[in-house]
């Protein structure tokens, strides 16, 4: 690991010499291109350099506890700065083993966020509309921005069905462990017994994909074009401004009608409709490989019960890691981190035991 580790700050340091010399520094998209490669190797320098920091601290010790030392009270903070430095050292090699980790491709990728209301009828509609609310809450924390491209929602304010785009870096990395069947239990307001009702929304996160990345041939493409319905101000039904998508081979269909533009709108339904075929072609390939399923944290099937927000108790469970938080109103307000940052621990821990196994 540490001739690996030796090689990474070798090209960091190459990096850093190409970006200043001055056939490169005059070329903005060279620049940039070097600039995203250092990005990418910077956390992985500076953990190896804190590491070789802490080695040589605890060399420095070591051999003056091998020579004589007279005065106790010196040998004893010798000692502790020699523990303290392996300590230190492990640390880091923990760190740097994750690092090390293979990435997901597609972590730096902006996100789709589709949710749906599932069994519940309308209450699973309130509570699509509560998740919706929660995402775009916690994207607007991360400062990045989100758009909606689809959304009908019901007369009771619930949402049957929304897609939205969420564009911020590293936004696909935080947020696919969010794929699946989300379970809400809560007493409705029209229920008079106070009965406690279960109902399901499933959630599906795809990364967002350019057509550069995955190419369909337009032939297999059927477009139409509709007038726009629902609340948004006179201008909807007036043009027919609304996109309907049918990837005719798999039947897949995507609708976009929040933009006033029809070309934005197509533009808009064909990065979905390739960011959803593209998914299912991924998840074809990953459940080939039965162990990198297993190193997955749950993430990306869409069939499987993941978490259950109970209001009664006011608690969050995360069923694919045991987790539960009594905190569910900051949750819904956008406070995931602590969710989030407990899958992409065991996510981790569950990838380093295979490749240390392998």
């Amino acid at each position: 690991m540490l001739e690996k580790l030796k090689l990474i700050e070798e090209k960091y340091i190459q990096l850093e010499n190409r970006m200043a010399s001055p056939e490169v520094y005059n070329d903005p998209q060279a620049i940039a291109k070097l600039a995203r490669e250092q990005k990418e190797l910077a956390p992985i320098v500076e953990a190896y350099r804190q590491y070789e920091k802490h080695r040589r601290d605890a060399e420095e010790a070591r051999e003056l506890l091998e020579g004589r030392i007279d005065d106790p009270e010196f040998r004893d903070m010798v000692q502790e700065e020699y523990e303290s430095a392996r300590d230190l050292m492990a640390e880091m090699e923990n760190k740097l083993k994750i690092l090390l980790l293979p990435k997901d491709p597609n972590d730096s990728r902006n996100v789709i966020i589709e949710i749906r209301g599932g069994a519940g009828g309308d209450e699973a509609a309130l509570f699509a509309h509560s998740l919706f609310r929660m995402y775009t809450m916690y994207a607007e924390s991360k400062n990045w921005k989100s758009e909606v491209a689809y959304i009908n929602e019901t007369e009771l304010g619930g949402i049957k069905e929304v897609s939205f785009v969420i564009e911020g870096e590293g936004a696909y990395s935080r947020m696919k462990f969010e794929s699946g069947v989300h379970r809400v239990q809560r007493v409705p307001d029209t229920e008079a017994s106070g009965r406690i009702h279960t109902s399901t929304v499933t959630v599906a996160v795809l990364p967002e994909v350019e057509e550069v990345d995955f190419v369909i041939n337009p032939a297999d493409l059927q477009i139409d074009t509709f007038r726009s319905s629902g609340a948004g101000g006179q201008h909807v039904n007036k043009t027919e401004s609304a996109i309907r998508i049918t990837h005719i081979p798999t039947g897949t269909v995507v609708e976009c009608q929040e933009e006033r533009s029809q070309h934005k709108n197509r533009e808009r339904a064909m990065k979905i409709l390739i960011s959803r075929l593209y998914e299912a072609e991924r998840q074809k390939q990953d459940a080939a490989i039965a162990a990198e399923r297993r190193s997955q944290v749950g993430s990306g099937d869409r069939s499987e019960r993941i978490r259950t927000y109970n209001f009664p108790q006011g608690r969050v469970t995360d069923h694919r890691i045991g987790l539960t938080l009594y905190k569910l109103e900051q949750i819904l307000n956008g406070d995931l981190d602590e969710l989030i940052e407990a899958l992409i621990t065991a996510d981790q821990a569950e990838k380093l035991r295979l490749s240390e196994e392998n």
